[in-house]
C-alpha cells in the first residue's frame, strides 16, 4: 500500500492528477481479469463485456 501512497503523492506534486482516474480504471479491469481466471465468477464477468 505504500507504493500507492507514494504514487498519488507523486501525481499531486507533478500536477498529474488527471492520470488518477485512468490508473484506477486500469487497476479495476486488471482485478476483474485476475478474478475471472478459473473462477466461478467468470461467466458473470464475461457478460459485462
Amino acid at each position: 500500500m505504500e507504493f500507492l501512497k507514494e504514487f498519488f503523492v507523486f501525481l499531486r506534486i507533478r500536477k498529474k492528477l488527471w492520470l488518477a482516474p485512468i490508473v484506477i480504471v486500469i487497476i479495476t479491469l486488471g482485478g476483474l481479469i485476475v478474478l475471472a481466471q478459473g473462477s466461478v465468477v467468470a461467466p458473470f464477468v464475461y457478460t459485462l463485456f
